[in-house]
């Protein structure tokens, strides 16, 4: 654990610290990454686990629409950019080691690239695996280059 995360285990309620600071501190893997946690701000739903380096963190917190990294394709992936489903950043949290983030965001639509609201939809349940939710859209649909679904069109549930 860094020295800055040790001394924010006892640091008072409203302490402030350079964002820069935090940053340099927190304990990205072997590559680079940091396991970020998507939960629907107002519903706590958890909608997603993505990864994310310095710089979509950066880019995140600078612009407020939220960017991960992409391992499959080597980039930055800007929540969205085929989709039309943003997620819009609330508020962000490290862990007490500064080896994961929380990000409280306001997702349009479903989070999920298979339609569905969250990707947390398998649900293990003894020795059986149940589909626990629907998609709230067709992914054929979700992805078309012809069709960007809006927040409107797609039920909050």
């Amino acid at each position: 654990m860094s020295d800055t995360f040790k001394r924010l285990e006892r640091a008072a309620p409203d302490t402030l610290l350079p964002i820069s600071e935090v940053l340099d501190a927190i304990r990205f893997n072997g590559d680079g990454l940091l396991p970020a946690i998507a939960q629907q701000h107002d519903s706590g739903e958890i909608l997603m686990m993505a990864w994310m380096n310095r710089e979509a963190l950066e880019e995140t917190l600078n612009t407020g629409r939220v960017c991960y990294y992409s391992r499959s394709r080597q980039k930055l992936w800007r929540k969205g950019e085929s989709s039309g489903q943003q997620q819009h950043l609330k508020s962000a949290a490290l862990d007490c080691d500064g080896d994961t983030l929380l990000l409280q965001v306001d997702q349009t639509g479903p989070a999920c690239h298979t339609g569905r609201k969250s990707c947390f939809y398998v649900g293990l349940e003894g020795n059986q695996a149940r589909i626990t939710s629907s998609p709230l859209i067709d992914p054929d649909t979700l992805y078309s280059t012809k069709s960007q679904v809006s927040k409107s069109q797609v039920s909050k549930s």
